[in-house]
């Protein structure tokens, strides 16, 4: 997976590590950067959110602009008749760079928003109360910092669609960000009886609106066709949609003789075991989850949907010319869609 990021970023002209450079290198930032440091020594998430943007490769965090940078090159100029031709560089417009970083930053502001803790539930251990009350205020002016940042560099794009667009994008965010928190104080915690469709539905909103959503927009600013917008559209989806699967899978497939890895109730392999097995025998084997659920068919099938979703992804890059971006956009999915 690093590979594959290293040869797409070569492909867009510069590392996608700098994408909210300006952003991040601003004086507001560099103070708030100076308040953070101050949660040192407690168990605030914020801390560990702030580290990730730093040391993390691991994540690739920037993956979405990424992506948006890639799809923006594969399509390549549109044939209608732009006043700013001139404007591209590398075969991607400024107003798509832009774009690429306006993801991001919506991104990194939901993610420093997800970093509040329910003060209810602290332990002594996690540090001293006013640390961590004054880490969730951090936490929450930081993320509106940066979504500010995202919404004053989408209007400078003057574009009614595509703020309509990302718009729309913030508010699957919310709604996703919501339902999962309605409906649990803690992830791991046992949740209503979901099936793999209402799965798909809530994933899209959290995991997949922003990235499918950024594509289209990437298309809609080169002016290209409703049909190239909704190719790039469909890539982002169901990319971002083999993304999560994948990252499921891990606690799964992952050959390893260390203590067993966390994993979520609401994955999509216990999800589908629980379809396979039934909800009465899920009950019951709730304290052996992982074991159970290693040997039913809930991981086969998360692999076999985790490869249908990337195939409909590599599908709709067949509408894009052949090129290096297209083959590094290929090559992501192949990254998520490879196991053990």
């Amino acid at each position: 997976w690093s590979q594959v990021v290293s040869e797409a970023e070569k492909i867009v002209g510069y590392p996608t590590s700098f994408m909210s450079l300006r952003c991040l290198l601003s004086d507001e930032l560099s103070n708030i950067a100076m308040q953070v440091r101050k949660l040192v020594g407690t168990k605030h998430p914020l801390l560990d959110t702030a580290r990730g943007f730093v040391y993390d490769s691991r994540n690739n965090l920037q993956m979405r602009g990424l992506v948006v940078l890639l799809i923006s090159k594969a399509a390549g100029p549109s044939t209608a008749e732009l006043s700013f031709q001139h404007d591209m560089v590398s075969g991607i417009y400024s107003s798509q760079r832009s774009l690429a970083e306006i993801t991001e930053l919506i991104h990194t502001a939901f993610l420093v928003h997800r970093g509040i803790v329910n003060i209810g539930e602290l332990k002594s251990c996690d540090g001293p109360l006013k640390d961590m009350q004054f880490g969730n205020k951090m936490a929450v002016l930081s993320g509106d910092f940066l979504l500010a940042n995202a919404c004053t560099s989408l209007a400078q794009l003057q574009n009614t669609k595509v703020v309509e667009l990302i718009s729309s994008a913030i508010g699957d965010l919310v709604q996703g960000i919501y339902y999962e928190n309605s409906k649990s104080s803690e992830e791991n915690c046992l949740t209503d009886d979901i099936g793999i469709s209402r799965w798909k539905e809530q994933v899209f909103l959290r995991h997949s609106a922003l990235l499918a959503k950024s594509c289209q927009a990437a298309m809609e600013l080169a002016k290209h066709s409703a049909e190239i917008q909704d190719m790039a559209f469909q890539y982002g989806k169901h990319m971002s949609m083999s993304h999560k699967l994948h990252s499921d899978l891990q606690p799964f497939v992952k050959e390893t003789s260390s203590d067993a890895m966390a994993f979520s109730l609401n994955s999509a392999p216990a999800i589908l075991h629980q379809e396979f097995c039934g909800r009465e025998a899920w009950l019951k084997q709730i304290r052996e989850l992982q074991e159970a659920i290693k040997a039913g068919k809930g991981v086969t099938s998360a692999i076999d949907l985790c490869r249908c979703h990337g195939n409909r992804a590599l599908a709709a890059l067949e509408r894009f010319p052949p090129s290096e971006a297209r083959d590094a956009l290929a090559n992501i999915v192949y990254a998520v869609t490879r196991f053990p």
